[in-house]
């Protein structure tokens, strides 16, 4: 296992009586890619400027490396921020944009200049060294910004929402792009997003974040198929989140009929929150024993159709391959791995908890 390189501790921010951060402890480590996930507001970009060193936190520590740098300015820290709008010099060709930071240090020109050759190889722009910064498309002036970044070879890369102004296709070319510098540069990547095909595309790990709190770290997988509240099942993917009764250990009660399950340790006749993602309902010709409803919506998505049922009094999301028109009367099944169980809050403070932290 990597080491760790940034432990954020008991972080807090407020802005007026407005409190961004509430006690935030976050562990990163030495080439990992992390993204902080989450809706607007929810702390993420504070976060990341809060290690950066351009906003300072109310409360608790940035430890770096096994050193305290939360009173320390962002060029005196070993880390360098791409932010969603480049702040490319306009006046500057690409190579004194890229060669900027190195400038200001008084490095030698053979040194920037190899620094140059490197860094636009690296991000696939050999040969523009004397383009203007408006002769650029959008990705290709994200490039630049990330070359600007590199060649000051930072232990980590912060990323503000640095996709956010580019369309689909080069929004996806660019995430490929990253994966494969962070590889080549084999330094620690911090990366915020709202975006969560973005988040599960690009992370080793993803931190769920919503109005100042953590709600989950883990892996993509972690995050997708095992979350651990209702807000981070809706808000990855789409999800089903319906009531259910938990009987017994692997026996969960949806709407009135019974799935065996695989999760256990929630007591008898329990009520739970059950989730289920859209791909994992099978539906079929009615079949007795089965939860029965009727086809209200139907969409084409090209690799799949998406599907709205109206069964056991609630609107089931569903994406099969396999087409059934509106109007059809099918039964809903669910493999026992599929259902994600979960505790409902008990009381209205354990549902701000789970909501806000």
């Amino acid at each position: 296992m990597e080491r760790t390189l940034i432990d954020l501790r008991d972080i807090s921010k407020k802005f007026g009586d407005t409190v961004v951060l509430d006690e935030l402890n976050l562990t990163v480590r030495e080439n990992e890619f992390v993204t902080l996930l989450g809706p607007s507001g929810c702390g993420k970009t504070t976060t990341l400027r809060i290690i950066g060193g351009f906003v300072q936190p109310t409360t608790g520590q940035v430890i770096f490396d096994g050193k305290d740098i939360t009173k320390l300015p962002p060029n005196k820290r070993a880390l360098n921020t791409v932010f969603q709008k480049y702040a490319l010099f306009t006046h500057m060709n690409i190579a004194e944009n890229i060669a900027f930071g190195l400038t200001i240090k008084g490095k030698s020109k053979d040194y920037i200049q190899d620094k140059i050759r490197y860094a636009l190889k690296l991000v696939n722009l050999d040969g523009y060294e004397s383009r203007s910064v408006d002769s650029l498309s959008g990705g290709q002036q994200q490039r630049v910004a990330i070359a600007r970044a590199i060649v000051n070879e930072p232990k980590v890369l912060l990323l503000d929402e640095p996709l956010g102004a580019l369309d689909l296709k080069l929004r996806q070319d660019m995430q490929y792009e990253l994966i494969r510098m962070k590889k080549e540069l084999g330094i620690t990547f911090i990366y915020v997003t709202h975006d969560q095909e973005e988040a599960l595309t690009m992370s080793d790990t993803i931190v769920v974040m919503n109005q100042g709190y953590i709600q989950q770290m883990g892996t993509p997988e972690q995050i997708y198929n095992e979350p651990e509240n209702a807000f981070v099942a809706d808000f990855i993917g789409e999800s089903n989140i319906v009531d259910g009764i938990m009987l017994e250990d692997r026996l969960v009660e949806i709407l009135g009929v019974k799935f065996p399950c695989v999760d256990e340790g929630f007591g008898t006749n329990r009520p739970v929150d059950v989730v289920i993602r859209p791909e994992d309902i099978r539906l079929s010709e009615t079949e007795p024993g089965l939860l029965e409803g009727e086809v209200s919506h139907l969409i084409f998505k090209g690799v799949h159709y998406e599907m709205e049922v109206m069964a056991g009094g609630h609107e089931w999301l569903v994406h099969s391959t396999k087409c059934f028109p509106v109007g059809t009367k099918v039964s809903l099944n669910v493999k026992p791995f599929d259902i994600q169980i979960m505790n409902k809050p008990e009381s209205e403070d354990e549902m701000a908890v789970e909501v806000d932290g």
